[in-house]
């Protein structure tokens, strides 16, 4: 059965007094989204990595549900895949139903904060570059947790990623070109946002692929830290329809990010 639990020091206590230790818990997602959306770019240092010039306001796309995960599970790259990447994040949490508000007003809205991995399979970053769908989108691709933070202030915190316990990402959510209640008000503008409802907020630089039996781990100033490992799926993916896996310039660039030795040279137009 699913139990509802607050975190106490190293114990999870559920409403009726029963406790387990928190590394004992199976783990699920801390909330149950009608929808995540996540922003393409907002940390200064991934615009200063890929050498671009940031649009004047976010772009988004789209995670469906079906990709959710939680602290502990397993991230699915698929056989025939190369180039799953990591993303640390913040995620938020939408505690109320949200439409038409101003930045300023948009802090009432937010339930709290959790951690996210917004994983990327880049070798569908060709037939999926406009959407995402499944370089972002694909089962598993989503964890969430360790749990919700209700109390937490944004401002001056750290975001680290670990990959087998050395640090490959650390950054600052001071870095952020647009902050948690800006991005909320910007969605709420057109799009409802219902309780429960995730925000990814976006990665700082050095995104890079992982392989089968990493552990990765994603550590925010008092959020937590949600930890996950890498498996290859059972089957591969089918090759009796749709586009298959690509090793392109686009998909090198997007997944080496600056150690890709041929960066900087123009993609051949395409016919």
């Amino acid at each position: 059965a699913t139990v509802q639990v607050v975190r106490e020091g190293e114990d999870l206590v559920a409403a009726d007094g029963r406790r387990i230790k928190a590394e004992e818990a199976h783990h699920l997602p801390p909330v149950v989204p009608s929808k995540v959306v996540a922003v393409h770019l907002n940390h200064r240092s991934r615009v200063e990595e890929f050498q671009i010039e940031l649009t004047p306001t976010p772009t988004y796309f789209h995670k469906p549900t079906s990709a959710l995960n939680s602290h502990g599970g397993a991230i699915v790259r698929p056989e025939g895949c190369k180039y799953l990447n990591y993303e640390g994040e913040v995620a938020i949490v939408i505690g109320k139903t949200c439409r038409n508000i101003s930045p300023a007003e948009a802090g009432d809205y937010i339930a709290g904060y959790t951690v996210a991995n917004d994983y990327g399979l880049h070798d569908f970053r060709d037939t999926d570059a406009g959407s995402m769908l499944r370089v972002k989108g694909s089962d598993t691709l989503c964890p969430l947790g360790p749990g919700l933070v209700t109390d937490w202030d944004f401002r001056g915190k750290y975001l680290r990623t670990y990959v087998n316990g050395e640090i490959v990402q650390d950054g600052s959510t001071d870095e952020m070109e647009w902050d948690m209640h800006y991005l909320v008000a910007d969605i709420a503008r057109t799009i409802t946002l219902h309780p429960g409802d995730v925000l990814l907020s976006g990665t700082p630089a050095n995104s890079r692929p992982v392989q089968p039996g990493d552990v990765v781990e994603v550590e925010v100033e008092g959020l937590g830290r949600l930890t996950n490992h890498i498996v290859t799926g059972p089957i591969p993916v089918r090759d009796d329809c749709g586009a298959q896996p690509t090793a392109s310039e686009e998909v090198l660039s997007t997944a080496l990010g600056g150690d890709w030795e041929f960066r900087g040279i123009r993609a051949p137009k395409r016919s």
